[in-house]
């Protein structure tokens, strides 16, 4: 299924960038579709899950209460519309933990809008800064969240929680047949499970029910998702995080955060 943002709401969020360019003193770097719109198994009524990364001016980051400054800005949903974002700094930090979530805003499919090499630089150096031992973690943790909490065992279930659970066990056999980043695309994980027949029939069913169904419809379980779902879990149950950070990469971090700074404001 194409991932398609009606022309309407595609205006209404840049405009809304900009008026939080405008009322905060930034500039926008990058600004992303995220969650289920750009993982490609939204719902009619989904929200817009809009997320972005902006610079302040160069001195904001010279200051001595650099630490007290908030360096996130959100906003109440409107219309559907959800819109927050990440200071570079503070973006960048998470990069460097291997954050999911900025992980994920750098590889969306449905972008809004893209200013200076940020996004770009970010992407070369993906590879480099990425830690696929805690992706693993995260995803395993992620799957195990939802699925305990909301399909086990379970008479109804969210069809929504389904994908809250395949997409992060198809993401870790992903990083573990590549060792990269798992693409956020739930279409191109699907080949990890080829010659499973039965079960990506199943699948595809569930997807062809997710997108008619509203945002929090419950339908009956799958039986080979969920036998599915329990090997997948007991298979990583030893898997532990990776805690150390490459310290290697803070330099390059570093050099992008200063180049990107002047770019923006130069």
């Amino acid at each position: 299924m194409p991932l398609i943002i009606p022309s309407e709401v595609r205006a209404d969020i840049i405009q809304r960038i900009r008026d939080a360019e405008a009322e905060h003193g930034v500039r926008v770097l990058l600004a992303v579709e995220s969650g289920s719109r750009a993982w490609g198994f939204a719902s009619p009524n989904s929200d817009y899950d809009a997320r972005f990364i902006y610079a302040h001016p160069k001195d904001w980051y010279v200051s001595v209460g650099l630490e007290e400054q908030r360096d996130v800005i959100e906003y109440p949903i409107v219309d559907d519309i959800d819109i927050n974002g990440w200071d570079l700094r503070k973006a960048l930090r998470l990069f460097w933990k291997s954050n999911p979530a900025f992980v994920e805003w750098i590889q969306s499919p449905i972008i809004y809008t893209e200013q200076t090499s940020f996004a770009a630089e970010a992407r070369k150096l993906l590879s480099t800064v990425y830690s696929c031992e805690r992706g693993i973690y995260h995803y395993r943790s992620m799957a195990k969240t939802n699925y305990r909490g909301y399909l086990k065992a379970a008479d109804l279930v969210p069809l929504k929680k389904y994908f809250y659970v395949l997409r992060p066990l198809l993401s870790v056999r992903w990083l573990e047949r590549y060792g990269t980043a798992a693409p956020i695309e739930f279409s191109k994980l699907l080949h990890l499970i080829e010659g499973e027949h039965a079960l990506l029939g199943d699948i595809d069913a569930l997807l062809a029910k997710k997108r008619a169904a509203p945002e929090m419809g419950l339908d009956k379980p799958f039986a080979s998702i969920d036998a599915f779902i329990e090997s997948e879990l007991a298979r990583l149950e030893t898997i532990t995080p990776d805690q150390v950070q490459k310290s290697e990469v803070l330099p390059q971090l570093n050099d992008l955060f200063h180049r990107i700074l002047a770019q923006t404001w130069s």
